[in-house]
């Protein structure tokens, strides 16, 4: 069988791999990897890399059509998965072949509702660079695949999460069961199976004969209640609720052998999908309030959409100046939460008092603590959102405080023994390199893990396609009396980086304005300079003293030709990565 006809033979799959990959590839960019779909023999199907990685020799033995069965290549990731049928690393010497030993390549198996491995998802790198978060990321990317299995060829079943706790249900460690009409098991996926480890979690079992409830009125509760508690067969409580309601029959009829449930009859009318936003078009994105015409983030913002939806975490990157709040605030209004919009800036906060003030203090706690108490940020935003801005300069030691509040949405206030549960929407956001203060050990890998229900990058302003609008916006909200000339866009778009993005030419389109009488801006009304690119680079510490400025730029912009990979950007200069750390903070 040759390359084509295996892709032809696996396109469902390979469809929804190509997706994951592109994901994984922007979490891991920068970090010089290569990303590797196989099929169930071993065989590559296709590739994503690093440009540096892809022209070495190891980037030029993993192609589409290469077989990495153990029996072709001795010891590596993708065959050892493929025998061990679980997730593998192989790190350097452990490859069988010399010709692999600079190489750590981490592998996850695919498998299907039969439980049987359908593909492989691999990542590899220098055996230097290894990241251990990366093994993390490669097995949730091949869960996230067989759910999507489930969603795509069960479309004519009702389909399901459950779990033995409720804030679990948006997250992989979640079972995935789709139920055909007549009450059938039609798909299960790995965490279905090992939750009703035990009973005969099978294609073709019965509901009943895993839950103990007749199917029609469960389902009834279920679609009708939103999150419904139910005992398993063994007698164990878990929760569950709909995630998909079936489409109409490709046959064009139900085929029923018992009476229809009330929930069966109604999605026969017409395919059901989430309730519409207010105002939007359907396959549109929410009017966000702000200029969104760039491709890029118009895209992006769709799949926020539809994250928000069922209710994944959610964490937005970009530059100082991109507009993080203004999009956490565009999360909270597609939330659609009565609750406030509670926003925390964690580098503010005093290490000494961070969990105080996100979890609140009784009466004397403390030296120095309220009088009264306090109820803490994380109450305030019950019923609402909680926006953890610069979630990077979170203190270690709170991270577990802040982790073990995320896995069950309860508080407990210091110096108080009671448990208090909230319901939270979370946002973060932060403009550092996460992957990188996970390698560095600055930033727990579950608490990131925990907070990347969905990423959403802003793109800077030099990079946004709808620079004009942009400008055209900000100036009817600074001097809506002023028009600008395309001359006068262009000048101000060419002229600089626009580090400080959006903040920065609000900025300078206020200044230009000032005294206008004529009320019409040019291209001479900008004196716009080609700046000096070490002070463009500068961190804020070192734009005043020209040789700290110098050597900070130099760095900043090794950092970004180095894709942000801050331990590269410390290798190629001889310096430590806390040196590269410091200099990348923003105003």
């Amino acid at each position: 069988m040759d390359l084509q006809q295996r892709r032809e033979r696996d396109a469902l799959l390979r469809r929804l791999a190509l997706a994951e990959m592109r994901l994984l590839h922007e979490q891991i960019s920068g970090s010089n990897f290569m990303i590797a779909f196989a099929d169930r023999e071993g065989v590559v199907l296709d590739t994503i890399s690093d440009h540096r990685f892809a022209s070495t020799s190891d980037g030029r033995s993993i192609i589409p059509g290469s077989q990495w069965s153990e029996g072709q290549r001795g010891t590596n990731a993708l065959g050892l998965a493929l025998i061990e049928r679980g997730a593998v690393a192989v790190y350097g010497r452990e490859h069988f072949f010399d010709s692999h030993v600079h190489l750590s390549c981490m592998a996850a198996p695919i498998f299907d509702a039969a439980g049987q491995v359908i593909g492989l998802l691999d990542a590899s790198c220098n055996v230097e660079a290894r990241q251990q978060h990366t093994h993390a990321l490669v097995r949730m990317a091949a869960s996230q695949i067989e759910n999507g299995l489930i969603y795509q060829t069960q479309r004519d079943c009702l389909t399901l999460a459950f779990h033995p706790r409720a804030e679990y249900l948006d997250t992989l460690s979640a079972g995935l069961v789709a139920v055909t009409p007549e009450g059938a098991i039609g798909s299960i996926n790995r965490s279905g199976r090992q939750l009703l480890a035990g009973l005969e979690a099978r294609v073709g079992a019965r509901f009943e004969d895993l839950f103990d409830l007749k199917f029609a009125p469960a389902v009834d509760a279920i679609v009708g209640g939103g999150v419904t508690r139910v005992r398993d067969r063994t007698g164990s409580q878990v929760f569950m609720v709909c995630r998909q309601m079936p489409s109409v029959s490709s046959r064009g009829r139900v085929l029923l052998d018992v009476a229809a449930p009330a929930w069966w009859a109604q999605s026969r009318r017409a395919p059901i999908t989430p309730a519409p936003i207010a105002g939007t078009a359907p396959g549109a994105y929410a009017d966000p309030g702000f200029v969104c015409a760039d491709p890029t983030l118009v895209s992006r913002m769709a799949r926020l959409q539809q994250a928000v939806r069922i209710r994944l975490p959610i964490l937005i990157r970009g530059e100082t100046g991109t507009g993080k709040e203004l999009m956490a605030r565009h999360v909270h209004a597609l939330t659609g939460r009565k609750g406030a919009f509670v926003p925390v800036n964690c580098g503010a906060l005093a290490e000494s008092l961070f969990v105080a003030e996100l979890f609140g203090h009784e009466r004397g706690a403390y030296t120095n603590a309220h009088p009264d108490g306090a109820p803490g940020l994380i109450r305030a935003a019950d019923g609402g959102t909680l926006f953890l801005d610069e979630v990077a300069d979170i203190p270690l030691a709170a991270q577990t405080a802040l982790l073990r509040f995320l896995d069950s949405m309860e508080v407990r206030s210091v110096g108080s023994s009671q448990l208090r549960r909230v319901d939270v929407q979370v946002v973060s956001a932060t403009n550092a390199d996460l992957t990188a203060a996970v390698s560095a050990g600055r930033f727990r890998a579950d608490l990131y893990y925990r907070l990347t229900g969905y990423e959403l990058e802003i793109p800077p302003l030099r990079e946004r396609t709808d620079f004009p609008a942009i400008v055209e916006q900000l100036l009817r909200e600074v001097r809506p009396d002023v028009t600008i000339t395309d001359a006068a866009i262009e000048r101000i778009r060419s002229g600089r980086r626009w580090p400080g993005n959006v903040r920065e030419l609000r900025s300078a389109l206020q200044v230009a304005a000032l005294g206008l009488e004529d009320g019409f801006l040019d291209e001479d009304s900008f004196g716009v300079p080609v700046r000096d690119p070490a002070t463009e680079f500068a961190c804020p510490d070192c734009r005043g003293v020209h040789l700290a400025r110098q050597r900070c730029g130099q760095i900043r912009s090794t950092h970004q030709q180095n894709g942000g990979n801050i331990a590269e950007t410390a290798r190629t200069l001889g310096i430590s990565r806390t040196t590269v750390y410091k200099h990348l903070r923003d105003d």
